[in-house]
C-alpha cells in the first residue's frame, strides 16, 4: 500500500502501522455510519489524531460508504494538507480545533443524520438539553441519568473559519462538552478513540429520535 508521502514527510516504520490502523478505523466508521443512514452519499467527514500536531481526515467529496485508503489524508492542526494533490474537507478546521482544545481527543466524527437535521430546524433556541435519559451515561464523563446534557446549536455558515470562531468560546467555557450541532446540517462529537466517538454518535441518535417522537406526540 502506498501512503503517497514525499521523502521529507516519511516517518519511522512504526508510524506507518499506526497510520494504516487509524485509516482502517476511519474506513470502517464510514461504512457503519453510511449503513445507519447517518452519513448519506458524500456528506459527513471523519478524522483521527495521527500525532500531537497532525490528524488524518477524509478527503473532500468522497462517498462515506465506499472509502478506501487513498480517501484519507494527513493535515497539520491548522487544517493544511500535508499530501500534495489531496484536498481536505471544507470543515477541516472544525476537526483540528478539537484536537487543539483537548489533547486526549483521538477521533472526531461529523454526521448528517435526518434526526439531527430536523431537530435543529425545529429548535428555536441555541441548545438542546437531555435529562433523565438512561442512555446519557453513554457519553464520556456522564455517570447518571440524573444529569443534564447540554448540546449547543450553532447556525450553519459556509465560512468555516467564522463558524469555528463561534464554536471555540463554547468549548473553552464548557470543558465537559460531548458534542455540538450545526442547525439544519449535522452533529459533531468526539472521543479518546474511534470506538468512543462511535458510541456517542449512537447515543445522540437515540436521543434525537426520542425527542422528535416526544414532540410529535405533544402536538397531537
Amino acid at each position: 500500500m502506498s501512503l503517497d508521502l514525499q521523502p521529507e514527510q516519511q516517518q519511522p516504520e512504526h508510524s506507518y502501522l499506526n497510520r494504516e490502523h487509524l485509516t482502517q478505523q476511519i474506513i470502517d466508521a464510514g461504512r457503519f455510519l453510511y449503513g445507519k443512514g447517518w452519513s448519506p452519499a458524500t456528506s459527513s467527514n471523519y478524522s483521527a489524531r495521527l500525532a500531537d500536531d497532525k490528524a488524518l481526515l477524509t478527503v473532500s467529496g468522497r462517498h462515506k460508504g465506499e472509502l478506501g485508503f487513498n480517501d484519507v489524508l494527513a493535515t497539520d492542526l491548522d487544517g493544511n494538507s500535508l499530501e500534495e494533490g489531496k484536498k481536505p474537507s471544507a470543515e477541516t478546521l472544525l476537526h483540528t480545533q478539537l484536537y487543539k482544545w483537548r489533547k486526549e481527543i483521538g477521533a472526531v466524527l461529523h454526521t448528517h443524520s435526518v434526526g439531527a437535521t430536523v431537530l435543529t430546524r425545529l429548535t428555536e433556541g441555541d441548545s438542546l438539553q437531555f435529562e433523565d435519559y438512561e442512555l446519557q451515561k453513554a457519553f464520556s464523563g456522564v455517570v447518571t441519568h440524573q444529569s443534564v446534557v447540554t448540546v449547543p446549536i450553532f447556525d450553519n455558515d459556509q465560512d468555516i473559519e467564522r463558524l469555528a470562531s463561534k464554536v471555540r468560546p463554547w468549548l473553552e467555557a464548557h470543558p465537559d462538552c460531548v458534542g455540538y450541532l450545526i442547525r439544519g446540517h449535522g452533529l459533531y462529537t468526539w472521543g479518546a478513540q474511534m470506538s468512543d466517538a462511535l458510541r456517542q454518535i449512537e447515543a445522540f441518535e437515540f436521543l434525537f429520535e426520542c425527542e422528535l417522537r416526544v414532540r410529535a406526540l405533544q402536538k397531537n
